[in-house]
């Protein structure tokens, strides 16, 4: 029995009776050493196991069995057809090169309108601002805040409450003052996204017509007059807290 060996070597090492010791070395057998008998810890005696069920296994008729076999294979046909494709009959995702191209030209024609009329182009930026949120982007605020009134602090004594409690101020129907409350939160997104409203989150509420704005109570008075400056609103607004209800208003 003949073995082929293929050595593969650096330029550096093309020493021929190193390489021919290399490739003796490499084919030679690994040593071996005889195995100890395995002794296991049980008794190795089949017939007689320890442990014994008192029960014989169920016997499954061939009733049974077919009802089992039915049951899986209406599951695995309802299971495949609930697997459909969703991109079935959109445009976007068809090989029509055609298409795509009108589709194309559509989007550039609706561009160039929105351009050419900035009415429409506001319609439809306010048409799709549908967020719900707005995060606060930056932590570092540098202007000063006055310290907090003495009706807001004797509440914050009376309640047990620490002043970095965050609590949120509800913007309703009756200070919007002859705006709608698109316009309200498009104004305050902007607030926040400048980041003058200091460690402010904010949320709308379209289904009751509200704004909340999230803040630390330490910075809700400042919070309060700003947002009625630069937002217009007009009336009481009411501080809320979690688990304590509404513990001022200004």
């Amino acid at each position: 029995m003949s073995t082929e060996v293929v050595l593969y070597y650096r330029p550096c090492e093309s020493d021929p009776t190193r390489l021919y010791k290399v490739a003796e070395e490499a084919i030679n057998e690994f040593p071996t050493r005889p195995l100890l008998r395995f002794i296991p810890w049980f008794p190795n005696d089949v017939i007689k196991l320890p442990l014994k069920p008192k029960r014989l296994p169920p016997i499954i008729s061939g009733e049974a069995a077919n009802e089992v076999d039915q049951h899986f294979t209406i599951s695995e046909h309802h299971r495949k057809a609930q697997n459909y494709d969703c991109t079935v009959g959109l445009p976007e995702f068809q090989p029509n090169l055609e298409k795509m191209k009108c589709l194309t030209r559509a989007q550039i024609l609706d561009e160039q309108i929105s351009c050419g009329n900035p009415d429409e182009q506001t319609k439809k930026t306010k048409r799709h601002l549908k967020r719900s949120w707005s995060v606060s982007v930056s932590r570092n605020f540098t202007k000063k805040v006055l310290p907090l009134s003495k009706e807001l602090q004797q509440n914050l004594e009376k309640l047990k409450l620490h002043s970095l409690y965050r609590a949120r101020w509800t913007i309703e129907q009756s200070v919007f003052n002859n705006q709608t409350l698109e316009d309200i939160w498009i104004k305050l997104n902007r607030l926040i996204r400048h980041n003058e409203l200091p460690f402010c989150n904010a949320t709308i509420q379209r289904h009751v017509s509200q704004i909340w704005v999230f803040c630390d109570i330490v910075h809700c008075e400042y919070v309060c007059n700003l947002l009625k400056g630069r937002l217009g609103l007009k009336g009481k607004m009411n501080l809320f807290v979690h688990k304590y209800g509404v513990i001022f208003s200004m």
